[in-house]
């Protein structure tokens, strides 16, 4: 088993600050969970680099498609238990493998908002877009990654980890 454990990263927070943007990533984290029927906005996976530094924090390589940043990005960033739930995942070098070919295929390309918005409309995804979720899919290697929301993995994917 690999040291640098993998997690999916589950948003459950409220972002901080004022102003229009901040109004409206609240306003989109609410539409999120009102749509998905759940406590969770985003996801990602994440691989722990450190443990704890001087401020009690863990740093994490986080990989998803983020509607913020653009699409599919990677960045280091703590995930405070305030604001993020973290499920730990196989950390196998397999698993690792996995995540950096699918990261190699997807790197760089856009958000697809059509997409988040067919997990609940049924609207069709775009195959050179992505959305938080089917990204994280994708890399779980699970079916029909386009359907599913940050509240659906939560739910199956610590199932996945007692299959394994």
């Amino acid at each position: 088993m690999s040291e640098r454990k993998i997690y999916l990263a589950l948003y459950k927070g409220r972002r901080d600050g004022s102003g229009w943007r901040v109004w409206c990533a609240r306003a989109t984290d609410w539409l999120t969970r009102a749509l998905t029927r759940g406590q969770y906005s985003h996801c990602e996976i994440a691989v722990r680099l450190t443990e704890k530094n001087n401020g009690g924090q863990a740093a994490y390589q986080c990989y998803s498609a983020s509607i913020r940043d653009g699409g599919v990005r990677v960045k280091t960033m703590p995930l405070p238990a305030a604001k993020w739930d973290l499920i730990q995942m196989e950390s196998t070098s397999e698993a690792h493998e996995r995540l950096q070919r699918v990261w190699a295929e997807t790197r760089g390309q856009g958000y697809d908002l059509r997409g988040a918005l067919g997990v609940t409309f049924g609207l069709r995804h775009n195959r050179r877009r992505w959305f938080c979720s089917e990204w994280c899919a994708t890399a779980l290697e699970l079916p029909d990654c386009w359907r599913w929301s940050p509240n659906d993995l939560a739910a199956i994917v610590p199932a996945l980890k007692r299959q394994a």
